[in-house]
């Protein structure tokens, strides 16, 4: 089933600025709250899927790829777009946005009102695909080195805000006094801290570990692009969540194919015999080699439009095309038969040019292309 718009999520258009988009945001969030909705697995959803409009379209990077590519951007991955994203989650990275809703404290979810929920720190790879994988989408396998928790590590409720991530300072002002909360500098707000740990831990009780993710890479991509394989980042101390792995793909270069956009073109030599008297010759496409018919009297730079051998529309839009242009190959040197032959024919009616009406020129060419 197509995932709904994020826009039409949020209840507002393309053109909203950041400040509408985190009005709408903070209406629905606030309207669908847990605390405001017990038990409703119906309100849940909608807070959810709040969030994750939000996260997209308040960064100008993913919003700018969003309106591109739609979910297509982020898809594939098991990342956002996938509902890669908890409560925890939306606590951790959007608890501000309530300002004093809900008793003030908002750093984490199910009773732990003040604690801040530690996200590990993302990852970055990059990937080298082919054209032919670009095409049919694939799913690559690879390794990365990435913190985990070492295996035998305890956790302590930290003393300094006893397991609640918040200290409370009271100072005395005109207005009289006034009391603060702050994230606990001990345990960073995470409410505990660490107990015991093995001697390859670090200090924050993790050691790095090679790990193969799978990672689904939908047709369509384009170099650049970044997909999201949420939690197969670094892993954060005690009961944080891990952080996300973020895959830039690159797209290699194909011997004989060149890319724009959806379509493909492919440079086709033919002989001068061939070009007089027609021929058929086998070409590259992404899904192998095609034989293609060549009519007599082929004029050089005449395109021929093979449709539906493009790549696939990120968007899903059905398949771009594959223009093969035609060169003819005319020989630098000749034998003296040959040259005769040639002199010969110089003055003949049948090697004369007569442009007609279907020869298009090189302008009208060049404008089939785009259309």
């Amino acid at each position: 089933m197509a995932k709904q718009d994020y826009y039409e999520i949020l209840g507002v258009n393309k053109s909203a600025s950041a400040a509408e988009i985190k009005k709408a945001y903070r209406k629905m969030a606030l309207k669908y709250h847990p605390d405001k909705n017990p038990d409703d697995k119906e309100a849940e959803e909608k807070f959810k899927k709040a969030a994750e409009a939000y996260e997209v379209l308040s960064d100008a990077d993913k919003k700018a790829r969003y309106d591109q590519f739609g979910h297509a951007a982020f898809e594939g991955a098991g990342g956002f777009g996938g509902g890669g994203m908890n409560m925890d989650d939306i606590f951790s990275q959007f608890g501000d946005i309530f300002g004093g809703a809900f008793g003030g404290g908002f750093g984490g979810f199910g009773g732990s009102q003040g604690r801040r929920v530690i996200k590990g720190s993302n990852l970055r790879v990059r990937v080298k695909l082919t054209l032919e994988e670009i095409a049919n989408g694939v799913e690559k396998k690879i390794k990365v080195k990435r913190k985990v928790q070492a295996p035998g590590v305890s956790y302590k409720t930290c003393t300094t805000c006893n397991g609640s991530g918040q200290v409370t300072r009271v100072t005395n002002t005109i207005l009289g006094r006034m009391q603060t909360a702050s994230p606990c500098n001990t345990c960073g707000g995470a409410g505990q801290i660490i107990d015991k740990k093995p001697a390859e831990a670090d200090a924050q009780g993790l050691k790095i570990e090679e790990d193969t993710v799978s990672i689904k890479i939908p047709a369509g991509v384009v170099d650049g692009m970044q997909l999201k394989v949420s939690g197969k980042g670094n892993a954060a101390p005690g009961n944080g969540i891990s952080g996300d792995l973020l895959v830039a793909i690159q797209e290699e270069d194909h011997p004989t194919l060149k890319r724009e956009g959806d379509n493909l073109h492919y440079d086709m030599y033919i002989s001068l015999p061939d070009a007089v008297l027609g021929t058929s010759k086998d070409i590259d496409t992404v899904t192998g080699k095609v034989r293609i018919k060549v009519e007599a009297g082929v004029q050089s730079g005449k395109i021929l439009r093979l449709r539906g051998k493009g790549i696939p529309s990120i968007n899903g839009y059905g398949k771009g095309d594959l223009l093969v242009h035609v060169n003819v190959w005319t020989p630098k040197t000749l034998s003296k038969q040959q040259k005769d032959f040639f002199e010969k024919m110089k003055e003949d009616e049948h090697f004369q040019p007569k442009p007609e009406s279907t020869d298009k020129s090189f302008f009208e060419k060049v404008k089939d292309m785009f259309s």
